[in-house]
């Protein structure tokens, strides 16, 4: 009777030793990192933000939305420097009573190249710790040759965006003898800018089926890992299929034509007279001609980007039209669906066939005499949404405009009493130069200005919903929208920001430990901040230990900028020759500007550059036609009096 529960204790105790070992959870996948990363599967799961982090990057949103013409880093640096829940408030507030102060001349400039649908952009957002330290080890690893204070520094100035402070880094190793050195004793090759294919972080490994694949190592932090994987890796990965698809298409056809050709089911075209297998043939709905894919192509290239459209295409049916050449003109046309799977098989099939619908919807469009609106950027339109019939428009009459009209009729009076010939040689010769009479000339006139008015209630901001445009334009002077938008205002002005805006970005330094970013005006090249940290402006090195001890200490005067010929140590005084870059940076600009306006830059446009002085036509009204001593034109009359007496 005691052996058997001395056994059963025993085994007890044997078992509650041994739980422990067999009820720990196995690893999961997201604990287990894979030593490299080929494919988007291993990437481990991207955690949810920290709140504080969560919330900066709202109040970001918040702020980049309520001031569009400012740029991101201004919020970032006015963010960091308050702290708890009204942060927000204090910074729009500080922005609204000092703009300029807190700005200093860093204007955001909307890009004509396209829009972003995000309101700030993934690369200008606050970064995590983990994400920061990351992206710190990274540098580090590649550019170990480098001081870590020069490396924090620009990466500070990139905000933490590996793949852009990379490009500096680049630059900067080039110059320093330091990390010359480093990598002629370790063998490594010295960096470059390139493709993808060459980067340092790609890692090619083999498939063990004769074929090499793209990897990345793991970084610790998972959303550097996705950001790098969609970066570098995902485009080579999609090339890669690309082609390969292209090669087992081209295998394919090649095998059916052999085969169709050793079993004598080949068809004729009868465009072209070559002969083909029976797939790659379409045939017209009528006579049933037989058409090769190769000439729906041709055709179809031919009509848009040729003279062809009207002898090729059908605008009622939307597709092609038969081409066979037997003489007999056949009436028939190709259908759609195989005129698409003509033109899919094209390397560019896919945006020609876009082409073709835009080409047909346009024609659709101007014939259905609709009035219309149109982007001025891409080919979208879409019916005028103010448009009426004018039995339906009954505009109506302003409570208080009956003084307005009396002193608007008297002001009328007497100028037409003052200058009566002259008016009615202007109306005379206004008539009989456009071949109308006065009463049809007056009511297309009242009917224009009464469309200007509804158009000025309605308001001028056209939204372009094309997926591939997406911008916001002004119905009134056709250019890009941003709040606040001033009509006609000249393209100068953001030249001119423009051209400040990569000035200060080529020579603006960023301090790594409270993110302040300043230039250098006048002065030695130990900076301090006003956080205390201490850096050299050449090379962005942390100053905090060596002190002037940084610098080259050989005789030499004062405020010489060239270097030693003893060492290679950063000169005190050394400008890094800011006129050049400044002046690289100006004509980068500029050229920008005249490739997107295509036109050169007058002699007054020039000087409004130099002097930032600019005349402005002056806004018609009543008092400055009175008073301006000349005579209105009929438009301008009208527009003043539906104006005074419609609301």
């Amino acid at each position: 009777m005691v052996f058997p529960g001395l056994l059963a204790s025993s085994s007890r105790a044997s078992s509650a030793r041994s739980r422990p070992a067999v009820d720990t959870p196995a690893p999961t996948a997201d604990r287990l990192q894979p030593d490299y990363i080929y494919d988007e599967a291993q990437l481990p799961r991207v955690p949810s933000a920290e709140p504080d982090l969560r919330e900066l990057n709202h109040c970001l949103e918040a702020l980049a939305a309520v001031f569009p013409d400012i740029q991101i880093e201004v919020f970032r640096e006015l963010l960091s420097s308050f702290d708890g829940e009204s942060r927000l408030a204090l910074v729009a507030d500080g922005i609204l009573k000092n703009r300029a102060a807190w700005v200093k001349g860093r204007w955001r400039v909307v890009d004509k190249q396209g829009s972003s649908s995000e309101v700030v952009p993934a690369g200008e957002r606050f970064k995590s710790t983990e994400y920061k330290k990351a992206v710190e080890n990274l540098a580090w690893t590649e550019f170990k040759g480098m001081y870590k204070s020069t490396v924090k520094a620009v990466l500070a100035e990139n905000n933490y965006s590996y793949l852009e402070a990379r490009q500096t880094l680049v630059t900067l190793s080039s110059k320093s003898w330091r990390f010359t050195i480093a990598n002629l004793f370790s063998g490594k090759r010295p960096p470059a800018t390139g493709q993808a294919e060459s980067h340092p972080l790609v890692v090619w490994r083999s498939t063990g089926q004769g074929s090499i694949t793209p990897t990345i190592r793991p970084t610790g932090c998972a959303e550097l890992d996705r950001e790098l994987f969609d970066t570098l890796i995902a485009p080579l990965k999609q090339r890669d299929q690309e082609e390969r698809e292209i090669k087992d298409r081209c295998l394919a056809v090649l095998l059916n034509n052999e085969e169709a050709e050793e079993a004598g089911a080949t068809h004729e075209c009868a465009c072209c007279f070559t002969s083909g297998p029976f797939e790659e043939f379409t045939h017209c709905n009528l006579e049933g001609h037989m058409i090769c894919f190769r000439c729906v192509q041709h055709s179809i290239k031919e009509a848009l980007f040729g003279q062809g459209w009207l002898s090729s295409i059908d605008p009622d049916m939307g597709t092609l039209r038969c081409i066979a050449v037997d003489g007999s003109g056949c009436p028939g046309h190709i259908p759609a669906d195989h005129t698409r799977r003509a033109m899919l098989e094209e390397k560019k099939g896919l945006e020609i066939l876009h082409k073709l619908d835009q080409r047909l919807a346009e024609h659709n469009l101007v014939a259905s005499n609709l009035p219309l609106v149109r982007c001025p950027f891409c080919s979208y339109a879409e019916v005028d949404d103010i448009y009426m019939p004018s039995r339906d428009v009954l505009p109506q009459i302003r409570a208080d405009s009956s003084y307005n009209l009396i002193l608007l009729v008297l002001c009328v009076g007497s100028v037409a009493l003052a200058l009566p010939f002259v008016l009615l040689i202007s109306l005379i010769c206004v008539v009989l130069s456009i071949g109308q009479t006065f009463g049809h000339y007056l009511l297309a006139e009242w009917k224009l200005s009464l469309a200007r008015h509804r158009r000025r209630r309605r308001g001028h901001k056209f939204s372009c919903q094309s997926p591939e445009c997406g911008r916001l334009s002004c119905l009134s002077c056709h250019k890009s929208w941003t709040d606040i938008h001033i009509c006609n205002e000249s393209s100068l002005v953001a030249l001119r920001t423009q051209i400040e805006q990569a000035m200060s970005m080529a020579i603006k330094r960023v301090c790594p430990r409270c993110n302040t970013s300043f230039v250098k005006n006048a002065g030695c090249n130990k900076l301090t901040c006003p956080c205390g940290y201490k850096m050299c402006y050449v090379c962005r090195s942390d100053l905090s230990d060596e002190g002037y001890r940084h610098f080259c200490d050989h005789f030499r005067p004062d405020g010489d900028p060239r270097p030693c010929t003893e060492c290679d140590r950063c000169n005190l005084w050394e400008s890094e020759d800011t006129d050049r870059v400044l002046q690289a940076a100006r004509e980068e600009a500029e050229h920008k500007w005249k490739s997107s306006e295509k036109r050169d830059l007058s002699g007054a446009e020039k000087s409004f550059l130099e002097t930032g002085y600019a005349t402005r036509t002056a806004e018609i009204s009543l008092r400055g036609m009175l008073s301006g001593g000349g005579l209105p034109t009929v438009p301008q009359l009208f527009d003043i009096i539906i104006d005074t007496i419609f609301v």
